[in-house]
């Protein structure tokens, strides 16, 4: 793995040491003494690239699904789930400063590249590449905020930093821009695939998933079709999704475009996956401030396609949390470092969950099974159980009795082990906060289950559901309209809450879930209610304004320094 993107991130690492978009005068990146040589000009176009990574932009994305039916979390982004978000929250400025700050990196390698005495294709190449990047984050950017202040390559940070006074344009206008950036990159020669040295950078079909996206969100079916059909050339499913997201499959020609991610010994260039997602059983013991919801566990079929109902195994489970305790709740020695006596019904859970979408464990750690976690700086095998002494009183247990432990104390939930390393993945991992697995921003399954999206929205039903097949396949579960009436997919309605579900099994975790009940318009239906444990206890009050909080605000920030800026409605 490390020999395909070393070249590439050599680059990025030699670039992003010195070069800091943050300060003016931008001096030292002035076309006059930097954008000179082909190799000058690829290390300026590495930061854009690093760009992505700022914290608050794509760094912390995959734990934006708190704000969705699939997860639940707290102190990061908690603000978001109590609706309790206001102009100064920080993430929210976090998101549109470290945007524009991409956005003005994008716009000074355009420029710079545009003027530089290099080679017509390579330099053609290049400005594809930094023109999909600009679309990708004025794109990430509108999703949040909706329509905004444009600045392209001629607003010139070494003259201009103290004059950006633009008021927002409309989201028509903002589309527009980012779909002109797409197309010209359509036409800059961009590969399918680069080589070995060059892997993780734009292709061609990366800019043809982006833009078929582009239009999907504004319900231009057909145009989307167009382009998402192009994009899968060359693209195919992994066999395993479990390997996904580890170092095994992180790399296959499933992923169109990622963020790539690298750790080990001095190179601490990742994402701090394992840091936020993993437990105190990971590796540099973490903080799980993002959780699996117990609605995406229930909402997984089993592998024949039935339906999922705790009620069937265990009579009164969802109205009765002593049900709930008796099959969960396992008894612990004083000392908390030996299981006495489980529930009789703990190999029937076990069971269960091998009968369910093979994806639900990919996905989540959940109760009775095991964790390949790290302790005492070794590796060492964890157990996820609920306790209670001898007494009976609810106990908590801890890693360094091989027990899962959850960082937020009194709540019992499921964990992640979707992108959290297992051990310290051979070496590979030596900080939680550089993760080195790649991080998906579009992969096959989202373009196929977004084409099944426009296939029915334009009346194909039988084309949606080929491409929502073609997922399940790979999942290893029952086709839709393969027999049973519960796999029968044939209505507009049907298809959706298909492609409803589909898209939670898939891509829960990877910061997608958000923004589709988003365009959903769905939110305010499945965000106003309380979030509970999987032991029946409450965690937190979800909020959801229909009114508001389909936008975020423009930060207040950024109004004081430009009145000209026009805030979303009611906040």
């Amino acid at each position: 793995m490390k020999k395909y993107i070393m070249p590439f991130l050599a680059a990025l690492l030699a670039l992003t040491s010195c070069y800091d978009l943050d300060r003016a005068p931008y001096d030292q990146l002035s076309s006059s003494t930097f954008w000179q040589t082909e190799e000058q000009c690829k290390s300026g176009l590495m930061g854009v690239y690093a760009s992505l990574k700022n914290t608050d932009l794509y760094g912390k994305m995959f734990m934006i699904d708190v704000n969705s039916d699939v997860a639940v979390g707290y102190d990061q982004y908690e603000a978001l789930q109590l609706g309790t978000c206001t102009p100064r929250t920080g993430f929210l400025n976090g998101k549109w400063q470290n945007g524009y700050n991409a956005v003005q990196r994008a716009n000074l390698a355009i420029r710079s590249i545009g003027e530089a005495p290099i080679a017509e294709d390579v330099k053609n190449k290049m400005l594809g590449e930094a023109r999909f990047l600009r679309a990708l984050i004025y794109f990430h950017l509108m999703d949040y905020f909706g329509g905004l202040p444009l600045y392209d390559e001629t607003t010139n940070l070494e003259q201009d930093f103290n004059n950006l006074m633009k008021p927002r344009s409309s989201s028509e206008e903002t589309r527009a821009f980012i779909i002109n950036d797409l197309e010209k990159a359509l036409n800059a020669g961009l590969p399918d695939k680069w080589d070995d040295a060059n892997y993780g950078r734009v292709t061609l079909t990366a800019v043809q998933a982006l833009l078929g996206k582009v239009y999907l969100y504004n319900k231009n079916y057909e145009k989307a079709i167009e382009n998402l059909e192009k994009s899968t050339n060359g693209h195919e499913l992994y066999n395993n999704f479990a390997d996904l997201f580890n170092l095994t499959g992180h790399t296959s020609s499933e992923m169109i475009f990622s963020i790539i991610n690298l750790g080990g010994t001095g190179n601490n260039y990742g994402m701090p996956l394992c840091f936020y997602a993993g437990t105190r059983n990971s590796y540099g013991s973490c903080w799980n401030n993002t959780l699996p919801s117990v609605n995406l566990v229930d909402m997984y079929e089993y592998k024949d396609g039935r339906p999922f109902n705790w009620d069937e195994l265990f009579p009164g489970y969802t109205t009765d949390n002593q049900v709930r305790e008796r099959v969960f709740r396992c008894t612990v020695n004083d000392a908390g470092s030996e299981i006495l006596e489980r529930p009789a019904e703990a190999d029937q859970i076990l069971e269960m969950w091998n009968q369910r979408d093979p994806r639900l464990m990919a996905t989540v750690i959940a109760p009775y099974t095991t964790y390949l976690g790290w302790n005492r700086n070794e590796e060492r095998l964890m157990t996820f159980i609920f306790a209670k002494n001898p007494k009976g009183d609810v106990v908590a247990v801890n890693e360094n009795n091989g027990f899962m432990r959850n960082n937020k104390g009194g709540w019992e939930t499921y964990f992640w082990r979707k992108f959290v390393p297992e051990g310290d993945w051979n070496g590979a991992i030596t900080n939680r906060e550089h993760t080195p697995v790649n991080f998906p921003i579009i992969r096959l399954a989202d373009v196929y289950l977004l084409l099944a999206e426009c296939y029915n929205e334009i009346g194909n039903q039988p084309k949606a559901v080929e491409y929502i097949n073609k997922v399940r396949a790979r999942a290893g579960i029952a086709l839709l309209n393969s027999g049973p009436s519960y796999l029968a997919a044939n209505s507009k309605d049907e298809v959706f809450q298909r492609i409803f579900r589909e898209r939670a099994y898939e891509l829960a975790g990877e910061g997608i879930r958000d923004s589709d009940l988003r365009r959903w318009r769905l939110s305010h239906v499945l965000l106003n209610r309380e979030e509970y444990g999987i032991t029946g206890k409450r965690l937190l009050t979800r909020v959801f304004r229909e009114n508001r909080d389909y936008l975020w605000p423009i930060p207040a920030t950024e109004i004081e320094i430009n009145n000209s800026l026009e805030q979303n409605p009611n906040w």
